[in-house]
């Protein structure tokens, strides 16, 4: 594990930092995480105004409707940059970072290009998102394009299942083992009697310790057999992502039940957001009470200190829970007091008397003073997300059987979402368990993940994929509109030839194979448009739903190369073989004459 992060609270040990960038008004690379962050606190505010601070930007590549590698990020004084050079500074900072650490530690270490990166990202991000962060490492020097096996893209509930498999029972909190309602949320309790009773057996069995050791799996996986069914809850800063596993032996792999989700942003008002949510309604609680007008005046005007007041809230925000007892108070940062005063003539306890937030009052420390029920009502559109979500996967019919829940990410941390998740789901016969490093469990796992990646070896495809292409046309069962005549012969235009159906279990490894011809002689490179889909039965590439997502691009060899084969340059056949059940689509190619690779990618980003 890396060492402490610098900076942060005083007093604090740090093993994560926050998603803070800092450019000089130059553009150039300052600092990253608490480092950043402070020291833009500390910056003149006028001064300020013109460094490029850029926070919480991650789920800022899911949230763009179309990602291309033009996409810009809005620093907090309101100057755009590429989002490629931003992620890019800052994986260029995680590896010299990472590798000074590794030699500090093993003044042996290998050549640099020894080194396998696993990256991880939210499982609703979808694949133009993970080839752009694939693209920012390329740009930030992790691995090159030519030795790109040596970068891996990992899911975040992925690798947190990965890891949780490797625990102890000293190792887990079980909430299930609470009375609902009583006991304070963070005390260490070792999991049921059951449990117990099981570890007991194993340590008298010798064969099941020798296992245990020979396979890595932790305790509360010796008591699991073969088709038991989990599900883990990636609750993170941006995004909350769930999956369902199988275990399967006898090598205890996983199978994926469910395709690994989170995108709940048309069916519950917090959309999808972790503890971010709890931030945006705290800015909503701000706006009621001071004017949206004004806050978002302060903080175009003084980004500087918005970044001070959302830290002083951060702070209050880990001290929630459901039992505390007591007002929180959150500071105001001088220069908000008095921009507020300068432009709305009255100063902000008088604010305070005058809005109809009746919950949040004006202490006589000059801070705002917010009762706990306030706090905790802050945390609910997000929670009851959480929980929702949660509930309607459990009533899936292919996720029947789950008895185990892994409360994982760094919201999990938060006793409000412990208390509320086992309040909500612990009635119904579901152990909820909550790993003591909570927060770290899937960087832990994301190098578990790197070490032995076909741990996961059945997934679930999360869209209907697959090409348009002509097909003859047969009159009452295509529509006449799609009929295009052609040297005599009828043909059906814009069907949908499907690789790979929505929920479709794609084990990994397993191809979908086609063959392609160019169009012409002479032709150097096959352009095919992918296209995607929710649904599994769609006919034609523009049914509604059908969108163009991408490119499958060949790179062919000079007719040249064929004078030798016998083969005639108009029957010449490209077979590509594409595999879906990995965390990025991968395509290969060969030329059948020659037997020879083709050059081929599948390009996501291109518009």
């Amino acid at each position: 594990m890396m060492r402490k992060w610098e900076g942060g609270d005083p007093g604090v040990a740090h093993q994560k930092t926050p998603t803070c960038l800092l450019l000089t008004p130059e553009g150039v690379f300052h600092s990253f995480g608490y480092t950043a962050r402070d020291y833009y606190h500390d910056l003149d505010p006028e001064e300020a105004r013109d460094w490029l601070y850029f926070e919480k930007f991650k789920m800022k590549i899911h949230s763009a409707t179309d990602l291309t590698l033009k996409t810009e990020l809005e620093a907090v004084n309101g100057k755009k940059m590429l989002a490629l050079e931003v992620f890019a500074h800052a994986l260029r900072f995680f590896k010299e970072h990472a590798l000074q650490e590794l030699r500090e530690q093993s003044p042996c270490m290998l050549e640099r290009d020894t080194v396998r990166w696993v990256l991880t990202v939210p499982a609703i991000w979808k694949q133009p998102a993970k080839q752009f962060m694939r693209e920012a490492a390329y740009l930030a020097g992790l691995v090159s394009r030519e030795d790109a096996e040596k970068l891996l893209i990992a899911l975040e509930p992925e690798a947190a299942s990965v890891y949780c498999r490797k625990l102890r029972l000293h190792q887990l909190l079980d909430l299930s083992s609470r009375t609902v309602g009583g006991g304070r949320l963070g005390e260490r309790r070792s999991i049921d009697s059951s449990f117990r009773h099981a570890r007991e057996q194993l340590r008298r069995s010798r064969h099941s310790r020798t296992f245990l050791v020979e396979s890595g799996v932790g305790e509360l996986w010796a008591e699991m057999q073969e088709g038991d069914r989990y599900m883990v809850a990636d609750c993170g800063g941006g995004t909350v992502d769930l999956t369902v596993h199988q275990l399967e032996q006898p090598h205890g792999t996983l199978k994926e039940l469910y395709k690994a989700s989170g995108e709940y942003t048309h069916e519950y008002p917090c959309g999808p957001y972790g503890a971010v949510g709890v931030d945006l309604a705290f800015e909503q609680l701000l706006c009621r009470i001071f004017g949206e007008d004004f806050i978002a005046k302060f903080k175009r005007q003084r980004p500087a200190a918005w970044v001070d007041l959302t830290i002083a809230f951060e702070a209050r925000k880990r001290t929630a829970g459901p039992h505390r007892a007591g007002a929180l108070n959150i500071s105001l940062p001088f220069s908000f007091i008095d921009f507020y005063r300068k432009q709305r003539g009255h100063n902000v306890e008088t604010a305070l008397r005058r809005s109809s937030v009746n919950f949040v009052k004006w202490s006589s420390q000059g801070m705002l003073r917010m009762s706990c029920e306030a706090m905790n009502e802050l945390f609910q559109p997000t929670v009851s997300g959480i929980i929702q979500h949660i509930e309607t996967l459990l009533a899936r019919p292919e996720v029947q059987g789950v008895k185990l829940l892994f409360l994982v990410g760094g919201f999990a941390e938060s006793a409000v979402l412990q208390h509320a998740v086992q309040t909500a789901l612990g009635t119904r016969g579901l152990r909820v368990v909550v790993p003591h490093d909570v927060g770290l469990t899937i960087l832990k796992g994301a190098v578990l993940f790197g070490q032995a990646p076909g741990v996961v070896r059945v997934r679930r495809s999360p869209l209907t994929y697959g090409v348009g292409v002509l097909n003859r046309f047969v009159p009452g069962h295509h529509p006449p509109e799609k009929l295009l005549v052609r040297d005599g012969r009828r043909w059906c235009t814009d069907v949908f030839e499907r690789f790979v159906a929505a929920e479709q279990s794609v084990a990994l490894g397993e191809e979908v194979r086609r063959s392609y011809c160019p169009a012409r002689p002479g032709q150097r490179r096959v352009l095919i448009n992918l296209y995607c889909c929710a649904a599994e039965d769609a006919r034609f590439i523009t049914d509604p739903g059908v969108r163009k997502c991408g490119a499958l691009s060949l790179e062919l060899e000079p007719e040249g190369c064929l004078e030798n084969t016998g083969t005639p340059p108009n029957r010449r056949e490209i077979r590509a073989a594409m595999q879906f059940g990995d965390t990025e689509i991968k395509v290969t190619a060969v030329d059948v004459s020659t037997n020879r690779s083709v050059r081929a990618a599948i390009d996501f980003l291109s518009n």
